[in-house]
């Protein structure tokens, strides 16, 4: 891989760019990190920042712009193009494939995750409608719980039961991220609440951004925080087997994500007045905790994981070429 000229930024400083602006709460968390964790953490952020925005026309999470189907279609199989190139060991001119392919060698980032996370993006462009519970749960899975398992192989994880916590921890996150985003999502023609939930309160798919309904999604928002509780406090099992400043980073990001997810649904109603985060001291408030939690964790006798969450798909090989 070439060095950077002078007047190019360094992989990681890309990457961290990309972080200070696209994830206030994660940048925060990951500072606690060691270099070396760090550095692969924020690179393998900037990846999944740069799909993203790829695919919705944003820049950094921000300003999104109207994509036509076909131009989603065109960008999406080049994202799975580029991925399968990186793992072939060709130069990477894109940055945020050039920081992948450096973490996905160092850590043995399988392929099987970062096309499962590519699936994730795949259902948008295909405007997938979630039925059920269980069908936002597999969005989830994709969009934030494989993000979780690749995080946890940067940290040094490899054991079957603490990849499965680290999982629940991206679903968990996921489903705090739908509750704060309703409204936004559905200004963007999407909806990632189930259907069945919305026919019980008989909202039309196509009405939930409309004033009139902020109640009723107060009451979906409030189920979606509830049903994240366990997915939280499974993962908190799994942070007790980090190494402890991974554990200090990855539960101080729990903590942030958890609070978003406390004040949607205090806000009720209100909730998407405005984008819902946290403050500067919220966030120092939850990084001392952080630390305490990371330190209480590991005298715990924590319970086996529940069987009713969802199970990540494991066991199948990795796959050698993907596309639409």
């Amino acid at each position: 891989m070439n060095a950077p000229s002078p007047s190019q930024p360094s992989l990681l400083e890309h990457a961290e760019q990309s972080i200070s602006v696209g994830s206030k709460s994660f940048a925060a968390a990951a500072r606690l990190f060691d270099p070396a964790t760090r550095r692969s953490a924020v690179m393998l952020y900037a990846w999944c920042r740069h799909c993203d925005d790829v695919i919705d026309g944003q820049v950094l999470g921000f300003d999104a712009q109207a994509v036509p189907a076909d131009e989603h279609r065109r960008r999406l199989g080049r994202l799975y193009e580029q991925t399968r190139a990186a793992y072939a060991g060709m130069a990477m001119s894109e940055p945020a494939f050039a920081a992948f392919q450096e973490v996905a060698r160092r850590h043995a980032i399988p392929q099987r995750d970062a096309f499962d996370h590519l699936e994730g993006f795949a259902m948008d462009v295909q405007g997938q409608i979630y039925q059920t519970l269980d069908d936002t749960l597999r969005y989830c899975y994709h969009v934030a719980g494989v993000v979780g398992l690749m995080m946890a192989r940067v940290m040094g994880v490899h054991d079957e039961a603490t990849l499965d916590r680290a999982c629940d921890l991206g679903i968990a996150f996921q489903l705090t991220n739908i509750a704060r985003d309703i409204v936004e999502d559905a200004q963007a023609g999407r909806c990632y609440l189930p259907r069945q939930w919305l026919h019980e309160l008989h909202i039309a798919p196509e009405q939930v951004a409309e004033g009139a309904n902020r109640e009723a999604l107060a009451v979906l928002s409030r189920r979606l925080v509830a049903l994240a509780e366990p997915y939280y406090m499974s993962a908190s099992a799994g942070i007790a087997r980090l190494p402890l400043r991974s554990a200090w980073a990855v539960g101080t990001a729990r903590n942030v994500y958890r609070q978003i997810g406390v004040r949607v649904d205090k806000l009720g109603a209100q909730a998407w007045d405005a984008r819902v985060s946290t403050s500067k001291a919220d966030k120092l408030r939850l990084v001392l905790q952080g630390g305490i939690s990371a330190l209480s964790a590991r005298g715990v006798d924590w319970p086996p994981r529940d069987p009713q969450l969802f199970q990540r798909p494991s066991g199948r090989p990795d796959p050698q070429d993907r596309g639409l």
